[in-house]
């Protein structure tokens, strides 16, 4: 088991900066794939960007490419979401999830943080 817990949500401004962090328990994350998911209010859950084990292999939604970074530190059992030139339409509960394989897509992912808000205002 995987136990993850996000933090680093608030409400900013159109046009600034957060950094979301994903702290892992239970299990090293060094062999799963960690995903950033997000939810809006009225729609379904997104993909957002993922980091596989595998080293430099990242992939990001076109809606986020060229904003957000992901990155990981296996050593302390961490993964980041840097989110720059933040915009009203990125508001959304975040979601951080660990897959056993490569995916893109929440069902291929086996666990799941409680989510953190993002709020961006214009």
């Amino acid at each position: 088991q995987v136990q993850l817990v996000e933090s680093g949500g608030g409400l900013v401004q159109a046009g600034g900066s957060l950094r979301l962090s994903c702290a892992a328990s239970g299990r090293t994350i060094s062999t799963y794939t960690m995903g950033w998911f997000r939810q809006a209010p009225g729609k379904e859950r997104e993909f957002v960007a993922t980091i596989s084990w595998i080293p430099g292999t990242t992939y990001y939604a076109d809606s986020v490419k060229g904003r957000f970074i992901i990155s990981r530190d296996n050593a302390k059992n961490m993964v980041y979401l840097q989110m720059n030139s933040l915009k009203p339409e990125d508001t959304a509960v975040y979601y951080c999830a660990a897959a056993r394989g490569l995916s893109l897509t929440s069902a291929g992912y086996d666990y799941w943080g409680q989510g953190t808000q993002v709020t961006v205002s214009s």
